[in-house]
């Protein structure tokens, strides 16, 4: 099964947070699973470290890199059919990024893995 997981999803995932789902953690983990975090996740983490919101053991290139090949984690950029199903999204949900991730989970036709409720506005399917 392809997935594609939330930006919070990641970080705890690879924090051992104890926040993450028994569920999501075994989605991630199993290896019959093709696993996606979006590059506007990518973008969203990029900002916070900027902001001062999030900090990383490792700068962030190195760290998320490291991460990725370590939990054998693809990365899905986005691309222009992402973009133009956005620019028809109804507003259920305001948050840019957690946006794009709906629009590319509705295009790729993937559930997303995490538990922001707010997601289940747009009928994708969201495993926590």
């Amino acid at each position: 099964m392809k997935v594609l997981i939330d930006t919070h999803t990641f970080l705890w995932f690879i924090d051992n947070h104890i926040n993450l789902s028994i569920t999501a953690r075994t989605i991630i983990e199993d290896v019959s699973n093709e696993v996606f975090l979006s590059s506007a996740s990518l973008w969203e983490m990029a900002i916070k470290i900027s902001t001062g919101k999030l900090s990383l053991s490792q700068p962030f290139q190195t760290f998320i890199s490291n991460q990725l090949s370590i939990n054998d984690i693809g990365t899905l950029e986005i691309q222009l059919p992402h973009i133009a199903l956005l620019a028809s999204l109804p507003f259920h949900h305001r948050d840019p990024f957690d946006r794009m991730l709906i629009v590319q989970a509705i295009h790729e036709q993937i559930p997303i893995v995490g538990n922001d409720v707010a997601f289940d506005a747009y009928g994708v399917t969201r495993l926590w």
